[in-house]
């Protein structure tokens, strides 16, 4: 298949608010040893990506210095060695940055086939928040059917995807939202109870349960020893993100007695083999139940990849209610 030469991306024009996103030109990439180039259709939007281009969120050595984690579309190009897929391939991937961009390149093992039934809009939402929850909440948080499980944030698009896994693999779900709007939504997508955090307190209503067994929080700040205090013994606090600061004054000792676990990661800065671990799991254990309907990304609005600073704008009002994605090509 033959490549252009140039393709539109969107830069970050220098360290900022929305606006600094531009429509720019750049060479296609070409790929290296295992790594393949994707002819982008949608890209996802997250956090991470407004991170970078304010300045706070740096891309890993090597990797592109275009935002964007995910994203789906058809496979142009491959590097030596890629065994698995072919030219013409619909896919998503995990990138490592990029994916705001018409041609963009991952390592082969963080590519998924679209799940049957599914398109590729959709699909372009599965990998940054699946292997994101997957990782934490089942892999490093060991989450278990009948468990107690409360995530923060319950609307956004990690909490969508927790909610779904891990009321689908059996476990009692609680989410905290911040309107009586995206309450229902968490109830719907099967949380048991959906707590309004301007209205009730969080600490109380998991006390009240029995407390958690797992915490799924990218929050932060005073959140911290309130999480604690929301646990169960033995329960488990896993830390993805803080959109309230990473530095809190902890009194430690309850953590003791109680033996309580404090965890945490940050999905970008893994190797590929990692990434290509938390795949197969995906593809094993998830994927069969998004081909089957269990299981479906909320979507809450698209923008052509030229808005891409619309897009941004959108996910910090937080006012979206699951995924935003750019439109990029067929």
């Amino acid at each position: 298949m033959d490549l252009p030469h140039v393709m539109r991306v969107i830069e970050i024009s220098k360290p900022g608010g929305p606006e600094v996103l531009q429509l720019a030109e750049r060479a296609v990439p070409v790929p290296g040893q295992g790594q393949v180039v994707i002819r982008m259709a949608w890209a996802g939007v997250n956090r991470p990506d407004c991170l970078q281009r304010a300045g706070a969120y740096d891309p890993p050595p090597g990797a592109s210095d275009l935002p964007g984690l995910e994203g789906s579309g058809t496979i142009v190009a491959l590097g030596a060695g890629v065994t698995r897929w072919k030219i013409g391939d619909k896919v998503c991937a995990l990138f490592p940055g990029g994916a705001y961009a018409e041609h963009a390149i991952t390592d082969a093992g963080q590519v998924l086939p679209v799940p049957e039934g599914m398109g590729l809009r959709e699909a372009a939402c599965l990998p940054e928040t699946f292997f994101t929850v997957w990782s934490n909440v089942f892999m490093r948080g060991g989450l278990q059917a009948g468990e107690r499980f409360l995530v923060h944030g319950g609307s956004s698009g990690i909490g969508t995807t927790a909610i779904q896994l891990a009321s689908a693999f059996g476990a009692r779900v609680f989410a905290t939202a911040g309107s009586a709007e995206k309450c229902v939504a968490c109830v719907q997508l099967g949380a048991e109870q959906a707590i309004n955090y301007r209205e009730d307190d969080f600490v109380k209503v998991l006390q009240g349960e029995g407390g958690a067994n797992l915490i799924l929080d990218m929050v932060g700040g005073d959140y911290l020893p309130r999480n604690l205090k929301s646990l169960a013994e033995d329960g488990r606090l896993v830390q993805i993100a803080f959109l309230q600061g990473p530095k809190v004054e902890v009194n430690f000792a309850p953590l003791m007695v109680r033996r309580l676990t404090i965890t945490g990661s940050t999905l970008r800065p893994q190797s590929n083999a990692a990434k290509a671990a938390i795949a197969r799991e995906l593809e094993a254990k998830v994927w069969p139940l998004l081909a089957a309907g269990r299981l479906a990304p909320v979507m809450d609005s698209e923008f052509p990849l030229a808005k891409a600073a619309e897009a941004h704008a959108r996910m910090e009002s937080s006012a979206h209610i699951g995924k935003i994605v750019l439109k990029i090509g067929q």
